[in-house]
């Protein structure tokens, strides 16, 4: 569970309780708006903020009825393997139930809060509840290697299967662990007898080396450290096999690697990302400074690697600092014509990482406004974001999802200087968020992103530290497709989108672009149609477009869309008025086949695609024969 869950109270009932948790796990409280005083974000619907959250993959803690909370994510239940916890909390704190993500970390939740509040973890999941842990779900700093087979061996453990353990118990001193685990007799009690004893014992194994039998779990303490370097543009396979053939040499298993590390000019190098995605692990980088500083350790020192990055080793020395300072090197650097690749043995268990991330730019649009049309994944990506940038009205819509999070808010006009602090803060190593509406490849900020990183520095580009940076860009609802859904399918053919603002593109190409449009018949939409200074372009526009369709044509103005303030409504090509029309609003013109049809709630307006003429014929094919 790397997210921090959300506290959600509902009444001042439950406020208490709620601040107790709060400042034990050091998170946020979500209040519901009019019944909360105090909290760190209000929300008006509990079912949408709890469904909002749960999609974002945020656990939840609720101080309220379960009922509530499981009415809220039962629309989005799929996987359990990837859902987060959800945990219910009665007002007076004397029960906690994990509802959702038991083995994902709810049940250590609830046990974690009944105990800081005096209260009863109502846990029912049968292994937690029977054997007093989760087989899938092993201690901080430990891995299972086929985490497939805990079911299995589970269901067999409470048969009454014993324990053939070889190995450390990983949860000794954090619970009864495997040496508890207990034959049950005839009248329900614990036998004397350890299952052990029994036949056919469920076999677990564990060490740094890999267990060859298909049928045992494999536990593995996350001790070692992989250090790597590569040329640039290293072929991935061939990093790939030299690690492989390291830990063959050292007989480690590939559960038992804590991360991978390196320098932290190599970044974005595509072998060593995909070598860290292919074993589950993090990607974790140091300065040349920080890697200089284990020379002293290092086996291979090299003058050349120094003079090219400024550190004397680049594997060996990345294994060593990120295993710490009791570590040693288990394999020192080997070799290939490409890459190389060294393993460091800590003392103990990993549970935290040193160095720091790749970093990360997401370019998300929230769409129209409400949170019903903001994807999932850009919920996600917002939820795991350290800091959020954009223009300060957009963060806004985001609501209690931004609550908590560094802001950099920019104002409109400052779209460069927006992309450039997302960019250069996602080269310092953060997670950061660059939050557009609408989609953010729609005349938003993702061309400009590409833009800035395409540019070399001295042509004003980014630092080549943010060029080394994950850029991820997640689509959202456009302001075109949140209008045509609310007019009926006026895009049900040919359409186009222009932007009327000549602010960064020439007027006369404007013009050209409507003619060729205008011509070619299409649904147009019309972004930015009109601003404070800008009032002609519409005008202009609408008369082109009189020269090539009927007077009649139908067009939607529609504004704040997904917003209380929406508002809707259609005219005809020749009616269009410029005062009617501002910054918020989105413009649909119809082609010469565009159509309004009048139904009970309305106008609708939808373009025909030729659906109509095979209906025709085949109406006319009918009657023929009935003829």
């Amino acid at each position: 569970m790397a997210v921090t869950p959300v506290i959600l109270a509902l009444g001042p009932s439950g406020m208490a309780t709620a601040a107790r948790i709060a400042k034990h796990l050091g998170a946020q409280i979500h209040g519901r708006a009019g019944r909360v005083d105090q909290a760190d974000a209000f929300f008006d619907n509990a079912l949408d903020h709890t469904r909002d959250l749960f999609a974002a993959g945020i656990p939840v803690i609720g101080v309220c009825a379960s009922g509530i909370l499981i009415r809220a994510v039962a629309p989005l239940l799929a996987d359990k393997r990837a859902e987060p916890a959800v945990v219910s909390v009665s007002d007076d704190g004397a029960v906690v139930v994990p509802l959702l993500g038991g083995h994902h970390g709810a049940n250590r939740l609830a046990r974690d809060i009944s105990e800081l509040l005096g209260g009863v973890a109502a846990v029912t999941t049968a292994g937690d509840v029977t054997l007093g842990l989760g087989l899938d779900e092993p201690p901080a700093g430990w891995a299972l290697a086929n985490p497939e087979l805990a079911k299995e061996a589970t269901a067999r453990l409470l048969a009454g299967a014993g324990v053939a353990l070889t190995g450390q118990d990983p949860w000794a001193g954090a619970g009864p662990g495997f040496s508890g685990l207990a034959l049950p007799n005839h009248g329900g009690q614990a036998a004397v007898t350890p299952r052990a004893a029994s036949e056919n014992p469920v076999r677990i194994v564990t060490g740094l080396a890999p267990v060859a039998d298909a049928e045992t779990l494999a536990y593995h303490p996350l001790q070692i450290t992989l250090g790597v370097g590569c040329a640039r543009n290293c072929p991935p396979e061939e990093l790939a096999a030299l690690v492989d053939s390291a830990l063959a040499e050292a007989n480690i298993a590939r559960a038992a690697i804590a991360g991978v590390f390196s320098l932290d000019l190599k970044a974005d190098e595509p072998a060593m990302n995909m070598l860290a995605h292919a074993l589950g692990r993090p990607f974790r980088l140091f300065t040349a400074q920080q890697l200089e500083a284990e020379t002293p350790r290092l086996q291979t020192p090299s003058d050349v690697v120094f003079a090219e990055v400024g550190c004397h080793g680049v594997a060996e020395a990345a294994a060593l600092a990120a295993a710490g300072p009791e570590a040693k090197l288990l394999i020192a650097k080997r070799k290939t014509a490409n890459a190389t690749c060294a393993l460091a043995l800590a003392p103990a268990p990993l549970t935290r990482l040193p160095g720091r991330a790749r970093g990360r730019l997401s370019v998300v649009g929230i769409g129209p406004g409400q949170a019903a049309w903001r994807t999932p994944e850009v919920s996600r990506l917002v939820a795991e974001a350290e800091e959020l940038v954009g223009y300060g009205l957009y963060i806004d819509l985001l609501g209690p999802l931004a609550a908590g999070k560094k802001r950099s808010d920019f104002p409109l006009g400052g779209e460069e200087d927006r992309c450039r602090h997302a960019l250069e803060r996602a080269g310092e190593g953060h997670n950061v968020a660059l939050v557009c509406s609408g989609d953010a490849g729609i005349y938003a900020m993702a061309a400009l992103v590409f833009e800035l990183l395409d540019r070399g520095v001295d042509a004003q580009g980014v630092s080549d530290a943010a060029k080394r940076a994950e850029v991820i860009c997640s689509p959202g609802i456009s302001a075109l497709q949140g209008a045509a859904a609310r007019a009926g399918a006026p895009l049900g053919h040919d359409f186009c989108t222009i932007s009327l603002s000549d602010l960064l593109t020439p007027r006369a190409d404007i013009i050209r672009r409507l003619k060729a449009a205008a011509e070619g018949d299409f649904v147009i939409a019309f972004y930015n149609p009109v601003s404070r200074t800008r009032r002609t372009l519409l005008a202009e526009a609408r008369e082109i477009l009189l020269q090539h369709r009927p007077a009649d044509t139908p067009v939607m103005l529609a504004s704040n869309l997904g917003r209380p303030s929406e508002h809707v409504r259609y005219r005809r090509l020749d009616a269009l008025k410029v005062d009617e029309v501002d910054m918020l609003t989105v413009v649909l013109v119809g082609s010469s086949n565009t159509r309004l049809a009048q139904l009970g709630q309305g106008p609708r307006m939808f373009t025909p695609r030729g659906y109509a003429r095979k209906i025709d014929g085949d109406l006319a094919t009918r009657q023929e024969a009935r003829a």
